[in-house]
Order: C-alpha cells, then structure tokens, then sequence
C-alpha cells in the first residue's frame, strides 16, 4: 500500500525538528521548547512509524531504544590508531614539553588548545554521507570492540550529523562518560534493585557501554563529548585544532564547554590552576587536562614518539585515590552525640596531601564493605572533601583481620550508646553531661526559646569550656563574678549581667525547660505537649515507650528518643543539680485532653502583641489545649491579629477564618 506524500513528509519534518532541538539541548545547552512538547513530537514520530513501519530508518530519533542482545562484541581496526598521551605529573614536566616543543619548532611560543581529562572511556564513532555507521572501543589502540549498537541508544550522540559541509567519511573521537549525578541515581536503582552497585562512574560508563544487551544500555545515563578527529574523507578541515572542535559542534557532536585556546607554558599552567579549582564543582569527573599544539601543521611537524604524540600531553591532577594499611578504628563523638568510626591508617599522599585518618561512616557502611582491622584500603580523597575509606582490597586480606564493632559505651563520657530503630548513626545518650557534646548543649540551653540566658552566646560558652569551668550544663548556675571578669573581654560588668541573666532564668515553665534539655526530635511544640500530658517532669522521665506513644504527636522513633534520654544516669543527674541549683516551674492541672477548653482549636498569631510576645502567648495557648500554626488554612479556627499585621491577616479574610483582637484573646484566655 502506497504511502502518502503528506505522511512522508510530516515523517520527515519530524525528525528534522528533533535533530534540531537535539542539537539545541545537547550541544549548545539552549533548549527552545520543554521536555513535554520535545516528548510530544517524539511520540508522534513514533506512531507514524509505527502505522508506517517500512518508514523507519537508522539515524531516526525513535531508533535508540537498542537492538537484540549480542553473543559477543566484533573486532574492530582502527584506520587510523587510538594513541595515548604522555602524562605530565608536575608543573616541570609541563615546562619541559613546551621547551621541547619549541625547540623542535623553533618557535618562541606555541599555541594550545586545553580542555578538562574526562575520566570516562575513549571511543571512535565514523559517521558516512552523514549518518552513524560504525562505533568502537579504543581498545589497544589499533583493534576496538563494535559497540555500534549500544552507542546509538546514548542520547548525546547524533545518529545523523547536523547542518551541512560534513565530510563523506568522519571519524571522531570522544570520551564517553557518565555524570555524578548520573552515577548517584544508577547506583541507588541497583541497590533498590538489589543488584551490585559500581565503584565509581569511570566502571559505571565502561561496564554499561560493554553491555551484550543494548536495551541495558539504553537504562544507563551515558553521556559523551568529542575531543578530536581520526580519519577524514571528501573535505579538508580547518587548520586549527580549536577551530575543528568548532566546526563538530556545528555538526552536533557535543564538546566540552570548559575547552579554550591558551598561549605558551603560562597559559597551560593558568588553565591547569582554573580547572583544578573548579574540579569539584564539575557535573562530571576529571584526573586532569590536556594540552594539544593547536596548529595542526605544527602537529604534523612533530609527529609521534612510541605510542603517543609528541605535540599533547596529559597534565595529571593529584591521585585522589590510593593503597594503604588500615592500622585500627576509633570511634569519635560529634557535638550531636553521633559516633562515626574513623580509619587509622598508614600514611599515604592521596589529593594533595598526607592522609593518615578517613571516615568509615557508620557500622552498616563497613559491613556493607566488609572493611577490617589490618586491611589494605582504597583510600580516596575529592578536593576539600574529608577522606573516605573506598574499599578493602580482599585479595590482599590477612589472616586474623579483625571486625569492628560500635562501642555499647560512650568512649568520652561513659553514657549508654543508642541507635533508634530505622537509623543508621549511633548516638551518645548523655547528651547533658558528654564532654563532646557539652558546647552544642549549652548554646540550645541558653537559646531564646529554651531558658532564654541573654548574653549567653557561642564565644563565650567556647571560652568558658576551655577554661575548664563546666563538667556539664548545670554548672553554669555556679559560675562566680571572679571567674567570668577573668575571661578575655568579659570585664566585670559583663560578668554581673551574666550572673543576673543566669538567675533571671531560673524560673521557666516545664515545657520550656524540656525543650532546653536538648533531647533528640523533642521541639517546642512536643515539649509544650508532653508537659500538659504528664503536668509532672518526674512523670516523664519514669514513663514507659508505650505510654510515652499514647501523646499526641508522639510516634515510636521519639518515644524512644524521649525514654532513651531519661534511662541514662548522667542525665538524670545533671537534672537533679539543674533543680538543686533553683531551676522551677508553675504546678500544671492535668485535665484530660478533652476537657481543655480549646482542646482541638488551631490558632495562627500575626503581628505585635502589646501584652505579651508571641512565644508567650503560643504557650498560653497550648496550656488551654490549642495548637498553634505558622501558616493559615481552612483548617484554622482563629488568626490573632496584632499590630501591623501581615499577609496572614489578610488570608484568614480570603478563607473566611474567623480574627480575633488582642484583647478579644486575652478574655478567651481568662484575662
């Protein structure tokens, strides 16, 4: 049956279309239409083809979805060899190619073309009379493997060559790779598929472009940019290396954005110092840069040496991966109680710098490693990132290498450790007496939410712990005037503010003396919750998991928290001395949730209250059974509307909420 002319043409003004907004997306990074409408073309392309099968061609945009799995990948030769480059480790090496450039030129300078050293797969693609032909590994340099199906499911390969004037045969060569963000989401649908994950996105790329099936291939987020050219047929190119990379990308196939035409040794190395400081801000991984004589006849003049061109070389950023002996773990506590096990390790130059600890994350990190005491490690280090235990090298195991478990006991304070169920940190559960977590504890005690100390602040909690004045939080409340004047730019009236700040908290309410104690999910509005459910902070602290779960808002995670906390002796010890030393609170009525008077009610405050603040005011409320919202919704009661109220006022009216005056909420309060 005969296909229409109409059917034919539309066919054809489609694909054009989607090689266009192709080139826009891929290569200049400058998309004209959204994701939806570009979907929307594609999936008319594909019913047509679908109506129209015998319409169906190779470079069509609808044809990456990967063919039938092969047995095994065909050798390919390459016409013209895959060479590698020289590597230059140190800003000499560089100084000495560039001397012995110009001396075989005898030129006073030289220049080149720099760009980033993808850490990727390299990989010949030969496109004729425009279209895909041919795609295969650098392999050994001269034999590849034909990865031709598996390359045309990668989005960023053109499977036909954009605009005009391309050659009849083009040979290009590109890296292929896959980004870090690429890599993060691969890796977490293997885990969740269960499947084995990839050490780093270099094997992520090279085992999914080896894949015997191209329909898995097709799932992988590869990605590639074009560095230069192999062979050429049927039209001289330009006679500047840079002005090639401009001329592929012309043609639609993607080069990297970060190349640029330097001048002389100055310039490589200005260039090497620009892309190493931007390294980790990258969406992709690089060990390097390239520097390439950008005047292809010079290139011609110097030729090859062995396996390499004499006129580019790699400049090798530091390795940020290397082998060393993990000698013992430690275990250390952070401000927030969190235990992470450290690696002690052999000293080993990694990024930069000597390396003698890295992280081990947390216990399940290393199980799921299978990392032990006296094995050989990959070490990795990623520019200010803090190092990290890779891997154990298991062939290289000893006999006797030991498994590391967490501590039962604090290793500074001696506090039960905990790890609530769900979790994957262990924590200190002393956290008002451990020495590592005492700073952070006293900068939320004294916070103006909790005990509200003025003058209080983090400077001077750090001076004060240095001195040595506190064991834990209560012993704030004996801090003299002698001993504040003494500290460097405290001064004597500093010192007595303090003091009078100190004593000016000791009266409190319950709820915001358990917020103050810093217990782990504990905010204001379950502090405020809890101390109208219990009325009683001894009630509390001897409450079970399950009566603490029968609070409102109270799930089992902090449950656990709250009853892990009370259990442990040194918290209950730094309580008794906080009482001890005057801290008090008004008796609470206990009334069951049901018979409080705004029981159910949700308030939202806006504006300035001349009577109270709005943190005392959000309390009253709570003590008569309210909750209190930051935001209005049609599931608010009332917005109490103080001076110079803003948008909420103005929503409630919209919504219909009822307002209520200062004084229209001091007479609901009782006065």
């Amino acid at each position: 049956m005969a296909i229409p002319a109409g059917v034919r043409k539309r066919v054809a003004d489609l694909r054009e279309q989607l090689q266009h907004h192709n080139y826009l997306y891929y290569v200049l990074d400058a998309p004209e239409i959204p994701d939806a409408e570009y979907d929307r073309l594609l999936r008319e392309l594909q019913a047509l083809e679908s109506t129209h099968p015998q319409l169906i061609t190779p470079d069509s945009p609808t044809q990456r979805v990967g063919a039938e799995p092969l047995k095994e990948f065909a050798s390919v030769r390459h016409d013209v060899p895959m060479l590698s480059l020289g590597n230059a480790f140190a800003e000499q090496e560089v100084i000495d190619f560039d001397r012995r450039t110009r001396e075989r030129l005898g030129a006073e300078s030289v220049d080149y073309v720099a760009e980033p050293k993808l850490d990727g797969l390299a990989i010949s693609l030969v496109y004729e009379a425009g279209m895909l032909v041919r795609a295969a590994t650098r392999g050994d340099g001269r034999t590849g493997e034909d990865v031709t199906q598996n390359v045309r499911t990668v989005d960023t390969v053109p499977l036909r060559l954009y605009g005009k004037g391309h050659p009849r045969v083009l040979e290009v060569r590109g890296e292929m790779f896959m980004s870090r963000q690429g890599f993060a989401a691969l890796n977490k649908r293997q885990q969740k598929a269960g499947e084995k994950t990839f050490a780093n996105p270099r094997n992520a790329a090279a085992g999914s472009l080896r894949q015997l099936d191209p329909k898995v291939t097709a799932t992988r987020p590869l990605e590639i940019y074009f560095y230069g050219v192999g062979r050429v047929e049927g039209r001289q190119l330009p006679g500047r290396h840079g002005d090639i990379l401009a001329r592929l990308a012309e043609w639609g196939l993607r080069t990297n954005p970060e190349i640029k035409k330097v001048s002389g040794v100055q310039g490589c190395l200005d260039y090497y110092a620009d892309i190493l400081a931007l390294r980790e801000g990258l969406p992709y991984e690089i060990d390097g840069v390239v520097y390439k004589v950008d005047d292809i006849a010079q290139q011609e003049t110097l030729g090859f040496v062995a396996r390499a061109p004499r006129w580019a070389v790699a400049h090798k950023f530091p390795a940020e991966e290397e082998l060393t002996k993990l000698t013992a773990i430690d275990v250390q506590v952070g401000r927030t109680g969190k235990l992470t096990p450290v690696a002690r390790l052999e000293p080993v130059f990694v990024g930069g710098v000597t390396v003698t600890n890295a992280t081990l994350h947390n216990q399940d990190e290393i199980e799921r490693k299978d990392i032990r005491i006296g094995d050989t490690v990959v070490v990795r280090r990623a520019g200010d990132v803090i190092p990290e235990v890779v891997s154990a090298v298991k062939a290289k195991r000893r006999k006797g290498a030991r498994r590391f478990k967490m501590p039962v006991k604090c290793p500074v304070c001696g506090s039960d450790v905990v790890r609530p169920e769900g979790e994957a940190d262990a924590r200190c559960s002393g956290g008002l007496y451990c020495a590592a977590q005492r700073r952070e504890a006293i900068q939320h005690f004294a916070s103006r939410r909790a005990m509200d100390i003025e003058g209080l602040g983090e400077k001077l909690v750090n001076q004060i712990d240095e001195q040595g004045l506190l064991q834990d939080i209560a012993d704030l409340y004996a801090l003299d005037q002698g001993q504040l004047s003494a500290l460097e730019r405290m001064g004597e009236k500093s010192a007595i503010n303090l003091i009078a700040a100190l004593e000016k908290s000791k009266p409190t309410t319950l709820a915001r003396f358990l917020f103050a104690l810093g217990i782990r999910e504990v905010g204001e509005a379950t502090a405020q919750t809890l101390a109208n459910e219990f009325g009683d902070l001894d009630a509390i602290m001897t409450a079970d998991v399950a009566r603490l779960e029968q609070v409102p808002d109270v799930g089992p995670v902090v449950a656990q928290n709250i009853y892990a906390f009370f259990r442990e002796q040194h918290n209950q010890s730094v309580i008794r001395k906080l009482i001890k030393a005057g801290i008090h609170w008004p008796t609470i009525e206990i009334k069951p949730a049901a018979e409080q008077p705004l029981h159910g009610k949700t308030f939202v405050l806006t504006g300035t209250l001349e009577n109270f603040t709005r943190d005392e005011a959000k309390a009253r409320l709570q003590a008569l059974g309210a909750k209190v919202a930051g935001s209005v919704s049609r599931k608010t009661d009332y917005v109490v509307v103080g001076a110079e109220a803003g948008s909420k006022a103005a929503r409630a009216d919209e919504l219909g909420v009822q307002t209520l005056s200062e004084d229209e909420l001091l007479r609901l309060l009782g006065g």
